[in-house]
């Protein structure tokens, strides 16, 4: 049965790094990490995934906030009281926002929409959201990995 499961985890391990950092991710990128630290992964790999997985969800939210403003899920989500403290940071300091949103718990999803309907410009957004993914991803991998 654990061979069965070691298998499994090793040929669909990455990709479920890679999907549970689309959204709030710090698990999987840690579970990544341990899972390297046990010879499983490679450790960039799972660093990767999580990087591709992190950096794919807030600009898939940053998309969803640009070309949906209007959307009924969009406007629930403009009136809650985190929403409003997001848009009034990103609005006042945007860089530091976008570099800073995922370390936030709760924030990552209301960050990206937040984003996608200010005036950021989309290549600044990206730019600063991959280089927020790599930091992000190398924590959380390399604490997993310590700690594994």
């Amino acid at each position: 049965m654990t061979d069965a499961i070691h298998h499994f985890i090793e040929q669909y391990g990455l990709l479920a790094v890679f999907i549970g950092c689309v959204a709030e991710g710090e698990s999987a990128a840690i579970l990544g990490g341990f899972f390297a630290h046990q010879q499983v992964f490679v450790l960039w790999h799972a660093v990767l995934a999580a990087a591709l997985g992190a950096f794919v969800g807030d600009t898939f939210f940053f998309i969803l906030g640009r070309s949906f403003a209007d959307h009924p899920y969009v406007v629930r989500l403009r009136k809650r009281p985190g929403f409003r403290r997001a848009f009034r940071l990103l609005n006042t300091h945007p860089d530091i926002f976008v570099l800073s949103n995922r370390y936030i718990y709760g924030m990552r999803l209301v960050g990206g929409i937040a984003a996608g309907l200010s005036n950021i410009a989309a290549p600044r957004f990206v730019i600063l959201n991959a280089l927020s993914s790599a930091v992000w991803a190398v924590l959380f991998g390399t604490i997993g990995y310590v700690f594994g």
